[in-house]
Order: structure tokens, then sequence, then C-alpha cells
């Protein structure tokens, strides 16, 4: 019976694209890992028909049905980008990750997004480790829920995990993280994984939720060139594809060297869960190798009633807002999009005038903020949710020409950001110093005042614009930014815009 079984899941594996079902002598000695990063609750395929809770639960049982040690682990921001985190608060995206067996959680941003409270009563019921190396959480209301680290005795071997985590500041709304002190990551990573060699461990693997290689703060690439004891980085936070099998110049390199000249490996899947990463280690010869497998609807004759049979009580409501229809677009806005930056920032700088009954200078809108893509055809109320799920409202401000230069500086560093139409704005690529920025064709004024729109998030200086903090609050909405916005598209007052989408990126480089 047990040939029978690992034959069939022999056939499976070869029929998804997942690990050998080869049998080796040293398999006692032999750890495959699957990890996932920034799944965003995208318990559904895509609107390009990617992805999905119940299509990546057949290939982790597929992965688990032909090797002896398996792992899974989530490496950040499970949460958040589609309605069932916007109505649920992370109750589906748990019982989920449960019934796939998740062996090590760690967090991202993105689950502070409804607060301490909320994010105890989801965690305290996860059934994965939970990890967090630089966090103390001593006197918060997740003390007792973390540990720094952990070990793994895989055959004759032990596996060390730590779990390093961003630095809150400038991105998680301060409120939200209350009595959480972050300690200096690679600091906190260097110590605990040479104290996990010290202590036995053959290898050790940091699970991180720091980005691969951004600004600001450090990155996976800081992680691998800074530490001497770490042999693995599973990452997330920056959406970063890295892909062993592409060979081609300039994409993220997954060997990199560590502070002693030795190779290491740092990967991460992209996001939405539309990949599934697979990590196979030798833990005798410490040899690792490492793939991505596409989810995709190739795996739907597979897909059984375990996931559905948790999400069916919920998925009623969500799809009931998601066949809502409030207005029509003639035009897509993909998420990326130049085109939907300058929709956001246009309509924040429209709001913001409404609410403080006076000419707006500006609006600044965030790219972090916009989640999904808005599609040709029928508009729902569910799609607008879904691309602006946070609880942001509108808000206008008062602030200096000064300050409003130093954080187009900020925002040049971040690539560009989202600004209204009657503003232009250059920065070197580079450097990313700012060359010129105008406002209705004039230059900012150092000296004058401007009347800023822009949502509450960024006004509190998150999304690292700190210099938006120093602004005094004239006007804020009662609303949230996505029933606005649903207000408006279903009174036709963003037929104008909708219609005539810019193409044209307002910040850019020279």
């Amino acid at each position: 019976m047990k040939l029978n079984r690992l034959l069939i899941a022999c056939a499976l594996a070869a029929l998804f694209g997942v690990s050998s079902c080869t049998k080796k002598d040293d398999s006692a000695n032999r750890l495959v890992i699957l990890h996932t990063n920034d799944t965003h609750s995208a318990i559904d395929p895509d609107r390009h028909n990617l992805g999905g809770a119940a299509r990546r639960s057949v290939l982790i049982d597929s992965v688990r049905g032909a090797n002896d040690n398996v792992m899974l682990i989530d490496a950040g921001d499970a949460v958040q980008g589609s309605l069932y985190y916007t109505l649920f608060g992370g109750e589906v995206e748990r019982k989920v990750m449960n019934a796939m067996g998740y062996d090590i959680q760690i967090l991202g941003n993105h689950e502070f997004d409804k607060g301490m409270e909320q994010l105890a009563k989801e965690w305290k019921q996860l059934n994965a480790v939970r990890l967090s190396t630089n966090y103390d959480f001593s006197g918060s209301t997740l003390e007792g829920l973390f540990v720094p680290s952990m070990m793994k005795k895989i055959g004759d071997k032990t596996v060390g995990f730590i779990g390093i985590n961003l630095d809150p500041a400038g991105i998680v709304t301060e409120s939200n993280y209350a009595g959480v002190k972050y300690i200096d990551g690679i600091k906190a990573a260097n110590e605990e994984a040479a104290r996990l060699k010290k202590d036995g461990a053959d290898m050790v693997i940091a699970v991180t939720h720091i980005g691969y290689d951004n600004e600001p703060g450090y990155s996976d690439l800081d992680i691998a060139r800074n530490s001497r004891d770490i042999d693995v980085v599973i990452g997330g936070h920056s959406h970063t594809v890295i892909d062993p099998a592409d060979k081609r110049a300039g994409v993220p390199a997954w060997r990199v060297a560590n502070a002693d000249g030795d190779t290491i490996s740092v990967l991460q899947t992209g996001s939405s869960g539309v990949n599934l990463g697979e990590i196979d280690i030798d833990l005798d010869t410490k040899e690792v190798s490492a793939k991505l497998i596409s989810v995709d609807s190739r795996l739907d004759s597979r897909v059984g009633s375990k996931i559905e049979s948790i999400v069916a009580p919920y998925r009623a409501k969500v799809d009931s807002m998601r066949s809502q229809v409030i207005g029509n677009s003639p035009f897509e806005f993909e998420r990326k999009s130049t085109e939907m930056l300058n929709l956001l920032s246009d309509f924040v700088k429209i709001r913001g005038e409404e609410i403080c009954g006076k000419p707006v200078d500006l609006a600044i809108m965030n790219k972090g903020g916009i989640r999904n893509s808005l599609a040709a055809g029928p508009i729902t109320q569910g799609e607008i949710i879904d691309i602006a799920p946070f609880d942001n409202s509108i808000v206008v401000i008062e602030i200096k020409g000064q300050d409003l230069i130093d954080n187009f500086g900020i925002m040049a560093a971040q690539d560009g950001n989202g600004v209204s139409g009657n503003v232009k704005a250059v920065y070197d690529p580079s450097t990313k110093a700012v060359n010129s920025v105008t406002i209705d064709g004039k230059p900012i004024d150092p000296k004058r005042s401007y009347r800023l729109a822009t949502i509450d998030y960024l006004a509190a200086g998150n999304d690292y614009m700190e210099p938006l903090k120093k602004g005094v609050t004239l006007a804020k909405s009662n609303e949230v930014l996505y029933k606005i916005l649903i207000d408006y598209i279903s009174a036709g007052k963003l037929d104008k815009l909708l219609s005539a989408p810019d193409k044209k990126a307002r910040m850019t480089s020279f």
C-alpha cells in the first residue's frame, strides 16, 4: 500500500511539475521546504486565473506525498488585499493556512493593519510556530505568542530557523503596533544564527519580511552579505520574483556571497500566491536547489473540498459585493500603471477640495495604497474595495513649501509616487535627487504654505514620508477612501477621468 501511495504521488508530482520522487539512500537527511510570501488574502484565483488557495493546497499535498521531510513556511503579509480580509479581518486566511498545515509563519507589515487586538486574536489560533527574532513583544498584547527561533531534527541533522521583521516605524501606523519594540535586524539575525550553530544546528534558515533589495532600511541582500551562519534566506515584502531557472542577465540573483565569501541562497516567490517556492536541501552536503512552481488552472482537476469547505461560508458575502455594479469604465486601469496612479491622485485632489471648502494646491497618493486593477467594463463595489482596501481617510493639510520639497525627495527615492495632474517633478534616476518640482507651472516656494490633499496614512508620515507629519490638518473625510470612491463612481463623478486615462507620468526621471 505504501508503494502504491508513493507511485500515485510521483505521478501527480510529475504532472504538476513539483519535486522529484526518486527515493535516495540519504533521504532521511533531505529537507524540502515549500514557501510563500505576500499572498495578500488571495483566496481565489486572480483576474488572470492565476493563484488560488485551493490550487496551492493541491501542490502542497503532492509534494508531501512524494517526500519524507517537508516543511511549509510563510514569510508574511498573508493578509490584506481582498474582500476576505476587509470583511472578515484575517479569519479566512488563518483557517485556510491552518488547513494547509503551515509549520512556520512570520509577521509582515500588513498583519498589523487592523491593530494589535485583532492580530492577537487571529494569531493565537494559528497552528504554525510563530517566529520573530527581532521584535520584543514584552508588555504588548502579542507577548508570549512568538519564539525567537526554533530547531528541527531532520534525520540525524538539525536545522535552525529564525524570523526577521522590518522596522515598523514609517511603514505601519504607529498605533497599530503599540508596545512592539524593534531590534536591529542584522544584529539580531547574526547573533541568533550564531547561537543556533553553537547549539548544534547544521544549517540555519532565515525567514524574513524586509524585502530583497530595497530602500529605506535593510534587505535580504544585506542579511546575506553580513552573515556567517545563515545558509538560506526565505524572504518577502518586496514582491520580488526570484526564479532560479531564469538565467537572463539582470534578474534578481538567488546565489549571494556572505561575509566569508561563501555562497548562500536568497529566495522569494513574488506575490498574491501565483507561485509556490520549493527548496530542496541535502543536509549532508548542504547543497541547495530551488524552483518556483506556478499555481494555475492545470491543478483544477485535482482540487478537493478541503479548502472550499472552509471558504464557502464566507463566499456569499464576498460574491454579493463583487456583483453589485456601480458604474462602468471604458478602459482598463492596471494596478501598477501610470493611469491608475494618476486616476487615484486626481480623485484625492477633487475630494480634498470638497471637504476643505477651498482650492487645494496639489494631491499626493502612494503606489502602495493601490492593491488591485480595474477592468474595462462594469465596475463593482467589491472591485473598488479590492483596489483600495485600507481604512484610510482623505485629509487636507497645510504644509510649508520646504517640507513639501523634502517630501518630493523621499518620493524620488521611491522611484516616484502619485501626484495630481497640475504637478510635474523630475529627478535623477541614479542619485534619486529631485531636479525640479512645479505646481501649476511654478516652482515650489520654500517659504510659502500649501494646501495638500492626501490620505491620513501618508499625512502621519508613513510610507517613509516623514516631512508630511509637519503639516497641520485642515479637514478630514468622515468616510474611508473606498467608500468615497464607490459613492463618486455611483454618482458618475469620475466618469470624465475614467473615460480619458492620463498615461503620462507626472514624476519622471531624466
